[in-house]
This record gives structure tokens, sequence and C-alpha cells, in this order.
């Protein structure tokens, strides 16, 4: 491999790297330069693309000792979420160039990607399950290899994280759990006894010892008698001198904490964890962000995941010139509680992606941050709707999808009301297949008393949010992702379960319905191609206006268009309420299809899908 001289020293450059092989020729000295050099490219590429940056920025050190110590062709690495990945892909050939763009690099780790990536992820709390399912599927086909994973301590305080927790501390079946712990304290006494105990029960020779007596006095039930009676007395005197962790109490061993920036110190703890011969948990404490000080400062979450920014004065590049919908829907909300002081708001740690940090400032007691906890954020919306208040959800669509069951069991079921502000509704944009925003229309119609709506205005969006305080059920409000889209063609008075007409035809033979911000986009390029069709705003989507429905049987033809959800939303909907009525005209449907849709642009994907409303034009 050719190399550049950086302060005299020898370390490749970013673009030479195409595995990881060569760290272990590079003394600490070099490791510390290359940690700098990734975290440089790693801000240039995220300013220019966007992406997940302080989490990744914090995750440099730890990622380099793991590709010292382990060997990632045969072992196994597996990041929760994922989203704290760029070291590790940079290190195993692949450039952040177009990181997160169409047919570029994945912001996640991705089996189609890189030997290097053992299992796809994108959503939070997944990697101790995961890491579990590759342990047993090991011991079974009697293979050798190390099971790494890696989570942060957000994403360990999450139900999954704590299954799998639970699940792999009585199993045989060793995992190795890498702890990123930026921000709250979990930790061991630090006393020259609790030290001491340590370095013995993490040794190599004692662990071989431990090994070769269990085995000897485990051949019949005398002798493991004796063994299951020196058991006790030494987690007695353990537990007596050395005052176990949270980790310990479930059986694992835990080291740490450990300095995350301190190469050497990783390495030391990774290889004892070698040594061990049961589940591990190691704590290393990381700084979220480091190296660059706007994320280094960040309290709020602002620089976990960005847009296009500028890296000087961490100004973004991507800005709207009205507003977003996430803020339009956090004003709306922000109003509504200052008028009615029963209505709480939930938010499962999306409060800086959904614009929510005002009302958290506001209303502190009424503002609730659950964390990664989809489900408890519903099941909880529905033990206080049941105590007379109203509670407001803000989540996005694709992690909602863990909360169906919640949803179906706890708030439709009984018929308690809640208001669902689905944000990020439709194509998933540069975040790719693990974030589609696409299903939860098809997945909440086939819910008894679901309310399912997409508004193409603020005002419209104000409207139903008022119209959801006083529903008793799960009433839905989708919004997308970005900029809300200039208001065009005629409006209509908001009223339950009705649509209205965007633009009325003067002949019977075509009429369009569709739904949510590019229906203003829609309406334009008709009026401008002078095509004679009517076009409806289905602002509900479940359930459907039948009066309109029945109106439609009047048109030679019916086209559904909705590019925010499948066919199983509004078009599966509309469809066969029309075949009920005996329609006997044509029915289309334009849709997002269902599939998981690659990464890009969102104008991009709809563009690639033939969703743009200039492309409904044309069939008209």
């Amino acid at each position: 491999m050719s190399s550049r001289k950086v302060n005299k020293v020898n370390i490749p450059t970013i673009q030479e790297i195409k595995s990881p092989e060569f760290l272990k020729d590079l003394n600490y000295k070099e490791l510390d330069l290359l940690s700098k050099e990734i975290r440089d490219e790693i801000l240039r590429c995220t300013a220019k693309n966007g992406g997940h940056l302080s989490s990744n920025l914090g995750a440099v050190e730890s990622t380099i000792a793991l590709h010292r110590v382990f060997d990632f062709k045969k072992d196994k690495l597996i990041f929760d979420v994922g989203h704290q990945c760029y070291t590790h892909k940079i290190l195993t050939g692949r450039s952040l160039e177009n990181l997160r763009k169409k047919d570029g690099t994945s912001g996640f780790q991705k089996v189609t990607e890189s030997e290097y990536d053992p299992f796809d992820a994108g959503h939070s709390s997944t990697s101790i399950s995961v890491a579990d399912g590759f342990a047993i599927a090991r011991d079974l086909a009697k293979e050798n290899y190390e099971v790494v994973a890696f989570i942060g301590d957000g994403s360990i305080a999450s139900g999954l994280a704590f299954e799998g927790l639970n699940n792999v501390s009585h199993s045989n079946h060793k995992v190795i759990i890498v702890l990123n712990d930026n921000d709250m304290s979990i930790s061991r006494p630090v006393g020259g006894l609790g030290k001491s105990f340590a370095k013995i029960s993490l040794g190599s020779g004692y662990n071989k010892v431990k090994r070769g007596l269990s085995k000897l006095l485990s051949k019949n039930k005398v002798t493991r008698a004796i063994l299951n009676f020196f058991r006790k007395i030494k987690n007695w005197i353990k537990f007596k001198l050395v005052p176990p962790t949270f980790f310990d109490s479930l059986g694992y061993t835990f080291i740490g904490p450990i300095d995350g920036h301190n190469i050497k110190a990783m390495e030391k703890a990774f290889k004892k964890a070698k040594n061990v011969d049961r589940s591990v948990i190691i704590d290393i404490v990381t700084t979220k962000g480091k190296g660059y000080k706007f994320a280094e400062n960040d309290t709020s979450g602002s620089w976990h995941g960005v847009t296009p920014f500028n890296l000087e004065t961490g100004e973004s590049l991507k800005k709207c010139d009205t507003t977003t919908w996430s803020n339009a829907l956090a004003n709306i909300t922000l109003k509504n509680m200052e008028k009615n002081e029963k209505l709480i708001l939930i938010s499962p740690a999306t409060l800086k992606g959904s614009d929510l940090e005002e009302i958290f400032n506001r209303y502190p007691d009424r503002a609730l941050d659950v964390g990664i906890a989809e489900e408890h954020a519903m099941t909880l919306a529905g033990g206080l709707s049941k105590n007379g208040y109203h509670p407001v959800v803000d989540i996005y669509s694709t992690f909602m999808q863990r909360a169906y069951d919640e949803i179906s069991h706890d708030i439709a079921r009984m018929n308690v009301g809640a208001t669902i502000v689905v944000d990020r509704s439709g194509v998933p944009g540069n975040d790719g297949e693990t974030h589609q925003g696409t299903f939860d229309a098809g997945i909440f119609s086939a819910t008894p008393n679901c309310v399912i709506t997409m508004p193409s205005s603020v005002e419209e969006a104000d409207q139903l949010f008022s119209l959801s305080l006083s529903y008793n059920g799960p009433f839905f409000i989708r919004i997308p992702r970005g900029c809300v889209k200039p208001f065009y063609g005629n409006s209509g008075e908001v009223s339950f379960a009705k649509w209205y007409k965007k633009i009325e035809g003067s002949s019977k033979k075509v009429a369009v319905v569709s739904t949510g911000s590019l229906i203003n986009e829609l309406a334009k390029e008709i009026d401008e191609s002078g095509k004679d069709a009517t076009l409806y705003n289905a602002l509900f989507i479940a359930p459907i206006d039948l009066e309109a429905a029945k109106e439609l049987l009047s048109y030679e033809r019916v086209v559904i268009y909705d590019p925010y959800s499948t066919q199983y939303g509004l078009a599966t909907n509309l469809t066969m309420e029309l075949v009920k009525l005996g329609y006997k005209g044509k029915i289309e449907t334009r849709t997002l299809p269902n599939a998981f849709i690659k990464q890009a642009s969102i104008d991009e994907q709809i563009d690639e899908l033939d969703l743009k409303p200039s492309d409904i034009v044309k069939i008209l």
C-alpha cells in the first residue's frame, strides 16, 4: 500500500484504504493521526451529503480498536442502528464521497455492500438480539468466531434491547457487547480491591483453570454439588467485596468504564473479553460529536442527524422558503396545548427531528420524551386517554411500525382518543430501505376505529388536529418530510370523513382522487395543461367519503394517485368501496410500490417511480 507522510509518520490516505489489515502495523501515534484523518473525512462528507454526525465522530477510536483486535472477515460486528458505522465503512474500503446518495454508500450497515457487514439495520436496539442469533447459530454449527454487538446507551434502554440482554444472559452462547456510554453513567466501583478481582477474573490463566475444573467436576452428581457449592461461596465473597452492577446481576462479565478515545486501553479490554468464556459487556465512555465544536457542545441533539451544512459556521445549507411540515405540526400542537391543559405530548426520542423543543421548554410537565420506546409511548397514550387526558403522539412513520400491537390493543380496541402525528410519511429519501414511511396507511386502514388523514396545507392540518381532539380512537395525521408546498386550487371545509373538489371539470370523463401536499402541484399541472378533469382532495384515507364515492360512479375513469403510501392505503380503500357500489368504469391506481425503496433524494425517488404530478397529467 502506498502512503503519505503526516508529521513524518507514515499512514495510508483515506482513499488508499481497502481493508483494515494495515491497522496492526501502525503504532499508537500513527493511530491517533489516522483517527484525526477519519474524523476530518466524516465531517467533510457529512457536511456535503448530510447524515449522522455526532454518533460517528464519537465512535472513531473504538471502531479502530475493534478492528485491531478482531478479524471481522470471520468475527461478526453488529452495530446497533448502524448510524455510527462510518469509520467502519472507511476502514473496510468504502468511500463516503456519495454517502446516502442514489447508488452511493448507505448510511447504515448493509449486507450487499460488504462482507464486513453481517446484518442490515436502521432501527434502534436490534443488535443484541441479532448477536444472540449469530452466537446460537455459531455454536450449533460448532464454528469458532466472536460476535460483537456495538450499542449506545440510548438504544440499550429500549425494550427490545432489554429482551435481548435478558435472553443472552442466561444462555451459554457467548456474545461481546460494547456499550458506547456517552451520556448516562453506568459504571462499577473503582477501588483497588475491585480492580484486583477484575484482573484475576479476566486473566486467561484463571479462565483456563476455571474451565478445566468445571469440566472435571461436572462428571457426576457428587462433584457437581461440590462445584455449585464453591460457585456460591465465590459469588458471596464477590458480592460482599465488589458490589455488582446491573449487568453483573444478569450474569455478564462487566469490564469498564474504559476511555472510548484511548485505543490502547480499549484493545486491552477487548482482548480480555476474548479470553472470557461467557458473555461480556464492555462499557466505553465517549464524547459524542468529538472533534467538532458545534457537535461537542450540542445538548439538544441538533447534530445527531444533519442535512448538508457549512463546516466553518455550522449553518444548514438546506432551508425552506416557508416552513417544514414538522415545524408546522409542532406549532399547531403548541397552540392547542396553550388552550387545552388536558393535552399531553409524547415523543419517542424524536423531539429534535420533529421540531418539538419549544413545547418541551414551555410545558415540561405535559411533554414526555419516553426515549426509544415506541411501544411504551402508545400504551402510555392509552392509559392517559382512559384517565381524561388527550395524548398527542408525534412519531416517525417508520418507527410507528414497531407499535402496531399497542395501537390496536391499547387504543383502537377500547376507543380511547389519541392524536397521532405521523411524521416523514412517504418515500424514505436518503435513509433508504430501513426508513420507509410508506406502509402505515395500509397497516392501520385494516385496524378498526382508526381514522387516517393527510392534509395538503397547514390550514387543513390545523383543522384536522382540532377534529382529532373530539374523536374516540386513534386519529392519524400523516405529514411528509420536507417543506410545505404552496397551496393551489379550491379550498374546502374540513369536516369529518369529507373530501372536497380542488378542481371541477366540465365533463364526467375522468376524476382524479389524490391526497397530501403534492396535490397542489397536481392541481396546477392540470390547470396549465388544459385537461378536463375533476380533482378530489381525499383528506380522509380511512374512512373514505361515501358521498364522494357515489359521485365517482358517474365518471368514465377514476385515477387514484397516492404518492405517499402503497396501494393498500387510499387506493385499496376507495377501490373496494367503488366495487361494492357497482362502479362500471375504469379504475387506475398510481401509488408507491409495495417494496423497500432504495436510498436517493425524495425528488429522485418520486421521479424514478413515475409518480410526479406531471406523470399523472400525461395519462389523463
